[in-house]
């Protein structure tokens, strides 16, 4: 029997970390971009529920697959065992990263040398 990969993704959007875990993980059909399939969230038929695990299951409801930006993500791990997907408040100073564009508009090569 082959072995269940799960991956931990942690990403930025609007300010905010997000850490899903999921069974697939490429680098997808969109150039810049990391396609993430089939999310994995824990079993809702405890009698303990975790409001911010709720919280991003409720954000993903229907999802079957996401594109995330490839500058937007922090870092991808295959993991042996599903933790509690969660969101949480980026750390950090009032310094934003300057945008940068991974690659030239026009297919233009460059300065001239």
């Amino acid at each position: 029997m082959a072995a269940s990969h799960i991956f931990k993704v942690l990403f930025v959007n609007q300010g905010k970390v997000y850490e899903i875990y999921a069974r697939k993980v490429s680098h997808g059909g969109l150039l810049g971009f990391v396609e993430v399939e089939e999310l994995v969230f824990g079993e809702r038929g405890g009698v303990v529920v975790d409001p911010g695990e709720e919280r991003i299951r409720d954000e993903f409801a229907g999802v079957r697959r996401s594109f995330l930006p490839l500058h937007s993500v922090l870092r991808i791990d295959e993991v042996r065992k599903q933790g509690v997907s969660k969101i949480s408040v980026l750390e950090g100073g009032n310094v934003t990263q300057f945008p940068v564009t991974m690659y030239p508009a026009g297919g233009d090569p460059g300065p001239k040398r």
